[in-house]
């Protein structure tokens, strides 16, 4: 077959001129308006597939500024499509254009039907990858969906619009949250309208979290090497449809129902006073290296979308090695026109259409790059902060890609927060007793001003963590110190090895109820210091209950109980949750532990107290000599409510509570002189993860008390 002169035997007349905008499959009455982008292309159809499977093609014969397009009457919504196009095969130019791989549309709404690992579904022959392969990849690829307009009832539905400093995150993935809930309707377990369900809502705001963050849900598939191993790809970070809810998600059907569904998840978080966030994935695709398969963009435009190590840009020759700073295979060129116009209506089409409240980028350095380099004035940073919808949501970024020099923790700019993965090392170092020193300790409990101060940002620019999806949970931190992964198929050498995780002794679970009572303790320790840090807390799903992955901390491929949450009490650590659940509240409660205002170490207001004193287990303030004792594994932190430097929302002085908060991470209790002064005279016990300190105990300044070891307690003014 010769490239650019294959024909359809199918091909059916006429087709409506249509038009360029806007791109994918607008329905209406009495056509559906196709648009497809691929500037490089010599000719395109659109392949529409009947209820049997049986596809018939149709010649968009109009093409305006690269973009081919046509109007088809008789097209409803629910129908499958996909594109076909011809242009030149020359893989050494980054042209890899074949009219037998059916392609998913960019823009596509929805999506049905899985992607079937094949050799078909690859554009080049086995034996060789300059040769053109010329089999036809339907039958193993999914299917584009026409969406039209599905008259769903927003009602009186408003974001709830949190501020980022009454923000507490909860980073949850849709299907493990309720695969095995024994209060969801079974059908309804590990889909959206799962996660609606008041067993997961009420559960969520009796927890005290104010947005989810949902691990990726556009349209993702696995990557053929997993599925020859058996396994399937579980986080979702192998995107192919930018625009569509993952069909998978959906418990109505995948023509169109999956919209609706995820649109009545939203509702009801909203209605709930609950967030919504994406995990969002635009530095790469499903479609991996060079050597991967055809599913839409390398079909369309590779040569434009992917980034390659000599991009001809700046006058250096071509050179088709894709350049990969996401680890998957392929990088997104972010800086090309159309791969930026994908992502800006990407983004804008959840936040107008399906009223999600805010992103969190995966890997946001790799979409800064401007010629391989990263820039905090890039294309997309740039038009995000112009954009008069997307500024004005949640913006998070993970501020690093696969590269070392990706790393730029603290340097993106304003609106953007970053995920501050220097926080979640030192608080599991403070908490193991290998920290860097207590001043760096403290600089992270009060907001990480080393990397936000300097360019005009608040403590609120951290988001604090100490797990995530990726990595040991809370309850694995404090009972394995080695990887567990040979469940993944890749000889237990995937996953982090730096972990700084702490086992107490005894690798693995115990039913050796000392060794459990320590570990559970020492979880409840982390995530109160979380819970209280300054800065924005997210939480892993199921942390606060003893979730495990049994050590395995790379569980992206897990799609079984390893990675689901166990809802069963038996083996729940519900101390834990009530610690979290405190914390969560005194937060919720009290301003003085949620401040958008960096704390200046002096008083508000002439003759007051200090905003923040530094608290040596002697009674006295810390000095010079304190912060470089390396023996020094406890401290206090006294935070002053009276006043605050935060004005209240009608500008008026706020007054609150003061606090001391007690951290002791030594191997031996800490005796402790309550601070002789005129800042708090009395106070009592609001949480505590110290049996001999428990909640309700009522203290007097100049007491001179026992901390247990590993504890965490946090007196409140009287």
């Amino acid at each position: 077959m010769t490239p650019g002169l294959w024909r359809s035997r199918d091909e059916r007349a006429p087709v409506w001129p249509g038009r360029s905008w806007p791109l994918g499959a607008t329905w209406s009455a009495d056509s559906t308006n196709f648009a497809v982008h691929a500037p490089r292309a010599t000719a395109a159809w659109v392949c529409v597939f009947d209820e049997d499977g049986e596809e018939v093609r149709h010649r968009l014969t109009e093409q305006t500024l690269g973009i081919w397009h046509g109007a088809l009457p008789d097209v409803s919504p629910g129908t499958r499509y996909g594109f076909r196009v011809s242009g030149p095969w020359d893989p050494d130019q980054g042209l890899r254009f074949n009219v037998n791989k059916l392609l998913l549309d960019p823009f596509a709404r929805a999506v049905s039907g899985d992607f079937v690992p094949d050799p078909a579904t690859y554009g080049f022959a086995p034996d060789d990858p300059d040769t053109m392969d010329d089999r036809d990849s339907a039958p193993y690829v999914p299917k584009s969906v026409v969406v039209g307009d599905d008259g769903f009832d927003w009602g009186d539905d408003a974001p709830p619009r949190y501020r980022w400093r009454d923000t507490v995150i909860y980073e949850l993935h849709v299907k493990g949250m309720t695969a095995l809930h024994d209060r969801v309707p079974e059908r309804l377990r590990g889909t959206y309208a799962g996660l609606a369900t008041p067993a997961v809502v009420d559960y969520l705001k009796d927890l005290g979290v104010t947005a989810v963050e949902l691990l990726p849900i556009h349209q993702f598939v696995s990557e053929p090497a997993l599925t020859a191993r058996g396994l399937t790809n579980y986080w979702g970070y192998n995107s192919i449809g930018f625009f569509a809810p993952h069909a998978a998600y959906s418990s109505a059907g995948d023509r169109g129902q999956q919209v609706r569904e995820f649109k009545a998840m939203v509702k009801a978080f909203h209605d709930a006073g609950l967030e919504v966030i994406l995990d969002v994935v635009y530095n790469h695709t499903a479609e991996a290296g060079a050597d991967g398969p055809t599913l839409s963009f390398r079909g369309l435009d590779d040569r434009g979308f992917y980034c390659r190590v000599g991009d001809g840009a700046l006058g250096e020759s071509f050179d088709d090695t894709y350049w990969d700073v996401t680890g998957c295979g392929n990088t997104v060129n972010a800086s090309n026109p159309f791969a930026l116009r994908l992502i800006l209506d990407s983004l804008r089409y959840w936040v107008t259409e399906m009223h999600v409240d805010g992103f969190r980028f995966d890997l946001m350095s790799a979409l800064t790059r401007v010629h391989h380099r990263v820039d905090m004035g890039s294309h997309l940073l740039m038009a995000i902060g112009q954009d008069p919808v997307l500024r004005h949501v949640k913006l998070i970024a993970e501020p690093w890609d696969a590269s070392m020099d990706g790393y730029r923790v603290g340097e993106f700019p304003p609106p953007w927060v970053e995920w501050n993965d220097q926080y979640r090392d030192e608080i599991r170092d403070f908490w193991r007793n290998r920290s860097g020193g207590i001043r760096t300790v403290a600089t992270r409990l009060a907001g990480s001003s080393d990397l936000y101060l300097d360019d005009g940002r608040s403590p609120y620019a951290s988001i604090n963590l100490v797990t995530a999806h990726d990595g040991f949970t809370a309850r694995d931190l404090v009972t394995y110190e080695q990887k567990r992964n040979e469940a993944n198929g890749e000889g237990n050498r995937d996953g982090t090895d730096n972990n700084r995780s702490w086992n107490f002794g005894h690798e693995g679970e115990s039913d050796e109820a000392a060794l459990v009572s320590v570990r559970r303790r020492q979880a409840a320790n982390i995530m109160a210091t979380l819970c209280l840090s300054n800065g924005v807390p997210m939480i892993t799903a199921g942390d606060e209950r003893g979730r495990t992955q049994r050590g395995n901390n790379n569980a992206y491929a897990q799609d079984n109980e390893t990675s689901w949450i166990d809802w069963r009490p038996d083996d729940a650590w519900l101390d834990v949750y009530e610690v979290v659940k405190t914390a969560l509240r005194l937060r919720r409660e009290h301003p003085a532990l949620r401040q958008r205002h960096w704390f200046e170490g002096r008083p508000t207001i002439r003759g007051g107290p200090k905003d923040l004193a530094w608290l040596h287990p002697s009674g006295r303030e810390m000095a010079g000599d304190d912060w470089h004792d390396p023996n020094l594994r406890t401290i206090g932190m006294f935070v002053s409510g009276a006043p605050l430097r935060s004005p209240g929302p009608r500008g008026e002085q706020q007054v609150d509570k003061s606090f001391m908060l007690w951290f002791n991470s030594d191997w031996v209790p800490a005796r402790l002189a309550l601070p002789e002064n005129d800042w708090v005279h009395a106070g009592e016990v609001v949480l505590s993860t110290d049996f001999r300190l428990p909640v309700g105990t009522h203290v007097q300044a100049g007491d001179r008390i026992a901390l247990g070891r590993r504890t965490v307690v946090v007196f409140r003014e009287v």
